[in-house]
């Protein structure tokens, strides 16, 4: 989590974070952060981590990719080394890692794919995932507790959904990930891909959605049945200055905050967003301060946490629908500005 202590992103409230495979197989390596204690002991987080394959980086960093049944050839963005990505070296890495939840190795169809590249993608990525979970339950360096999940592909069609779902099912995971969204389809053709494939999964396992998104997307996302998001979006734009609050997006960069007294938020439980003036955020940012964007990132962190817990809260108390409408009547009342 860029730019942020790990104290922070626990004290916002964060259970989890994602360790990236792709680029701890580059550097340090697996099996030396396998031999410093792990991934917990080395980035000082004694909670539970989910690392992905590392599917994604190859298909988007690296260069000079060939693909074939066995795996992913690629040479490292870094330093043109070449290396071979398979499912199984793609669950070792994850368990000399010593995370607590695992991806299995999938082949991230790009958008946009015909409905045949779209099928023999989505083929390619259940034989990976039975691959995947052989082994996983024979990994020498497998510790108890630890949990496989699986990819749903398909891209925008909804019989391919089905059948990976179907798939995925027939071998057996713990919980189901639902990829190749938020790749250029745009928020109703992702929201019509939930729609069409969260009711087949399983309600007793985590459903993931892999690399989502803003606010909306999240709060829309919750309502069709997800549970699990992850996403740079909140670190990224942090560290460029723009911020996500109750009343939408803040571009910190407009001079408008460059005499504006006010906290970002001044009931938010973040410090950085309640303590700290928009002048003085603005200043750090375009000063191109290092504490701007560990502020920013902290208040973005922070807000996400403080969505997730007030729609499980929402849940809980049968009024899903209602925070939703709050949401967004907040969200377009308030300060919003575009990308």
């Amino acid at each position: 989590v860029k730019a942020l202590y790990m104290d922070q992103v626990r004290g916002a409230g964060a259970d989890i974070i994602l360790g990236n495979t792709y680029h701890l197989m580059l550097r340090p390596g697996a099996e030396e952060v396998a031999a410093l204690g792990g991934l917990h002991k080395f980035a000082n987080w004694p909670h539970p981590i989910l690392t992905d394959s590392g599917g994604f980086q190859v298909m988007s960093l690296a260069t000079l990719r060939k693909m074939t049944e066995e795996g992913v050839t690629f040479a490292s963005h870094i330093d043109g080394s070449r290396h071979l990505l398979t499912p199984e070296r793609s669950i070792e890495i994850q368990c000399l890692l010593g995370s607590d939840i695992q991806m299995q190795l999938d082949e991230c169809t790009p958008f946009p794919a015909t409905e045949e590249e779209a099928r023999v993608s989505m083929e390619l990525s259940l034989r990976w995932g039975k691959r995947s979970k052989a082994a996983f339950e024979t990994q020498p360096h497998r510790l108890e507790g630890q949990a496989l999940f699986g990819i749903v592909q398909g891209s925008v069609y909804p019989d391919l959904r089905a059948r990976s779902v179907d798939g995925l099912m027939a071998t057996g995971f713990d919980g189901y990930a639902i990829g190749g969204l938020a790749v250029g389809e745009g928020q109703s053709e992702m929201l019509r891909m939930l729609d069409v494939t969260a009711p087949l999964l399983p309600a007793d396992r985590p459903r993931y959605l892999m690399g989502v998104g803003t606010p909306d997307d999240l709060v829309e996302s919750v309502r069709r049945g997800v549970d699990m998001f992850d996403c740079v979006m909140p670190t990224r734009n942090g560290r460029h200055g723009l911020a996500f609050t109750r009343m939408g997006r803040v571009n910190l960069k407009n001079a408008r905050h460059a005499k504006d007294p006010r906290p970002l938020d001044a009931e938010s439980s973040c410090p950085a967003a309640r303590d700290y003036s928009r002048a003085y955020l603005h200043h750090l940012i375009k000063s191109g301060e290092m504490l701007g964007s560990m502020l920013v990132s902290w208040i973005n962190i922070a807000y996400y946490q403080e969505l997730m817990a007030g729609l499980r809260a929402a849940i809980a108390a049968g009024r899903l629908d209602a925070f939703a409408a709050e949401f967004k009547r907040d969200q377009a009342a308030g300060d919003i500005e575009a990308l």
